[in-house]
């Protein structure tokens, strides 16, 4: 049994799941591990939850864990479905594990060289996650870019460029796109050198995006790659729990308190959805606060 401290709102797929927007092609592929209900509502869903355990094996009782599950006060899993925070990590950041997770993944299928020109496209929670992992790699020239000169704010948090999407750098070896907006991929396409790779992170729901294939897509040689935190790629010879545990250790870097902009306390969260939904109430991740004692 795991009593909740903080749980987070990934406020790209779990916005789109309040508003239904997951189509039903991909209704087997989006559950959540814990979810409950089926799409399109109503459903139980959440995936960033960090937690003391009250009761269970001798080496977790009365550890911080982190695990897949909705918002919700207390809940019963297998132990082997929570991951101890290790020490340095403080509960609120281990809140955006998942988040740092998918990074990693993004950053794994990436496969950047030693002194690449990189872009990382979009300063959300994902992309702003990209850019602080990647803002240590030997020789690489990093530059975050987003739509909204706000983010220039996070990006010097994270140690990494900025730049808004016309003032952007060319010739990139590589583009990551993690904006969710289908300019922004039209954009990454025409950053990016002869023979260049754009990877894609966002999930569009049930839009359709239009993409031009007819300027330098094929006169550059451009690759477009996907990457998706459901899969591991097989040369990686990594397994789910060492990427969870490898998200963990790169949460003890405290810049990632940059990606938490918003709060509010459990009993507000019926409140707080609808505007993370419809970006009334912007946030990068919004934590959620669990009462002492609930």
């Amino acid at each position: 049994m795991v009593r909740t401290l903080h749980s987070g709102v990934s406020r790209g797929t779990e916005t789109l799941v309040f508003q239904g927007r997951v189509p039903e092609s991909q209704w087997a592929t989006m559950r959540a591990p814990f979810q409950a209900g089926d799409f399109p509502a109503p459903v139980k869903y959440g995936y960033l939850n960090v937690g003391v355990v009250e009761t269970g094996p001798a080496h977790l009782e009365g550890r911080t864990v982190f695990s897949l599950y909705p918002h919700q006060t207390r809940f019963v899993v297998p132990a082997d479905s929570v991951t101890v925070v290790p020490d340095g990590v403080p509960a609120d950041r281990a809140v955006l594990t998942g988040t740092v997770e998918t990074a990693v993944n993004a950053v794994w299928d990436a496969r950047p060289q030693l002194g690449d020109r990189i872009t990382v496209i979009g300063g959300g929670m994902v992309g702003a996650s990209v850019a602080a992992i990647l803002a240590g790699y030997p020789g690489a020239d990093v530059q975050l870019v987003d739509a909204d000169p706000a983010r220039a704010g996070t990006a010097d948090a994270l140690g990494v460029p900025f730049a808004l999407p016309d003032e952007a750098a060319g010739d990139r070896d590589l583009v990551i796109h993690a904006s969710a907006n289908p300019a922004g991929l039209a954009n990454a396409l025409t950053l990016l050198r002869t023979e260049g790779t754009v990877v894609e992170l966002s999930w569009y729901g049930d839009r359709t995006v239009p993409l031009p294939l007819g300027e330098h897509f094929h006169a550059r040689r451009l690759t477009i790659r996907s990457s998706q935190v459901g899969g591991i790629a097989p040369a990686r010879g990594r397994s789910y729990a060492q990427r969870l545990a490898l998200a963990l250790e790169l949460l003890r870097d405290d810049r990632f308190d940059a990606l938490i902009t918003g709060r509010s306390p459990f009993d507000e969260l019926p409140e707080v959805m609808p505007g993370l939904a419809d970006g009334s109430r912007p946030a990068l991740c919004h934590v959620i606060d669990y009462p002492a004692g609930n």
